[in-house]
């Protein structure tokens, strides 16, 4: 059979490939990092992963992921407008010292140039004006929050505000933020263009996005970068080149010049080291199996579902398709019947493992058609 790339493999119960690579080392000097494939979920690289660390305002993915979902399901409205309480002024001003929006007291706020403020200009007042008015408080939002990570299964995360800035118990993994990040631009494609937008200007202040791919590789569109001295320098990224998208974290990197170089290193290792492969096809036939004292000789053992990889390609040439399944099968057999897997066994990757099916049913022999079989085999022997 022929996989897509154009390669071929032997699907086989002991036969393997011979020449084996794998895919050029990188190494990073960010302190925690992770690399994943968009399409199959498949880390790529990781680095002290699942490590809980200071986020700083790459937690603000959170803070977005909750509005989007309240803009999908109808309770807000993009044109709704928000109003700028003295507590976000003040915490999240330009009086604090931090990433802010210039936000006025009492000023009444569109929930888009909100999300704007948030995702271009990091707005730590954007981001607290939204919690106060979509949950009473920004601690109350934040409860939220922590229930929201929960409930998507980021179990190494910890909110106490929406904005990330510096607090013992605001804690993300690389891990989580890259489940986010995917998260988001899955649910929300509607908004995910507002993470590529490279200006915002908002109370006659122009400012840039701090994401330094946007900059520097073309087919990057997002997310959200993030930097306290506890955090260091900090970036959530994603990139898409034809068909394949990757998502990137990394934190702990020492300036912002370091934070670009290895986030842009990172990303073009995973795109030129990797491609995705479709192993195998829903309803591909892998093997036809005799059958005991059935109506037919044998039923075809089909793929129950799809499998696509992201391998290596230096890998490639190493993968093994392994078909394990008993043979003779004994009828009855009904269609769909799992009579066997398909073991994809990929270098220094989990093995994966597909159901193989029958593919049509098969009735048992009534009792005279047993005898004749039985006869059969004690004068001939098995097939």
């Amino acid at each position: 059979m022929t996989w897509s790339k154009n390669w071929a493999v032997l699907l086989a119960a002991s036969t393997a490939l011979l020449g084996a690579f794998q895919a050029e080392a990188i190494e990073t000097k960010a302190r925690n990092a992770i690399l994943m494939d968009y399409t199959t979920g498949q880390y790529l690289y990781t680095k002290d992963h699942k490590k809980m660390v200071p986020p700083a305002s790459m937690s603000k993915l959170m803070t977005v992921y909750m509005i989007f979902d309240k803009l999908k399901d109808g309770s807000l409205s993009l044109d709704d407008t928000f109003t700028v309480s003295e507590n976000a002024w003040r915490k999240g001003g330009a009086a604090s010292g931090g990433s802010t929006m210039f936000l006025k007291i009492g000023q009444k706020v569109r929930v888009e140039d909100l999300i704007k403020g948030i995702l271009i200009q990091s707005g730590n007042d954007a981001c607290i004006v939204a919690a106060e008015n979509i949950a009473g408080s920004e601690e109350d939002f934040a409860a939220q929050m922590n229930i929201k990570a929960k409930r998507m299964g980021l179990n190494n995360s910890s909110f106490v505000n929406a904005t990330g800035l510096p607090d013992p118990e605001q804690r993300m993994s690389m891990e989580d933020l890259a489940l986010l990040s995917k998260a988001i631009i899955e649910e929300f494609p509607e908004f995910f263009h507002l993470f590529s937008e490279k200006y915002f200007t908002y109370n006659g202040i122009r400012q840039g996005n701090r994401n330094p791919l946007l900059y520097s590789m073309p087919n990057a569109d997002g997310l959200k970068t993030g930097h306290t001295e506890e955090a260091g320098f900090s970036l959530t990224a994603t990139a898409k080149r034809g068909d394949r998208r990757l998502i990137e974290v990394m934190a702990g990197m020492k300036s912002n010049k370091e934070r670009s170089e290895e986030a842009e290193k990172l990303m073009s290792w995973g795109f030129r080291e990797f491609d995705n492969y479709q192993v195998l096809e829903k309803g591909q036939k892998v093997a036809e199996v005799p059958v005991w004292f059935g109506e037919e000789k044998s039923v075809g053992l089909v793929v129950n579902e799809g499998l696509l990889r992201t391998i290596a390609r230096s890998d490639v040439i190493n993968t093994k398709l392994v078909a394990v399944y008993d043979k003779p099968v004994a009828a009855p057999i009904e269609v769909g019947q799992q009579l066997g897997v398909v073991r994809v066994e990929v270098p220094n990757m989990e093995t994966v493992e597909v159901p193989l099916v029958a593919d049509r049913s098969v009735p048992a022999l009534g009792f005279f058609g047993r005898i004749k079989e039985n006869l059969k085999y004690l004068l001939f022997g098995a097939d």
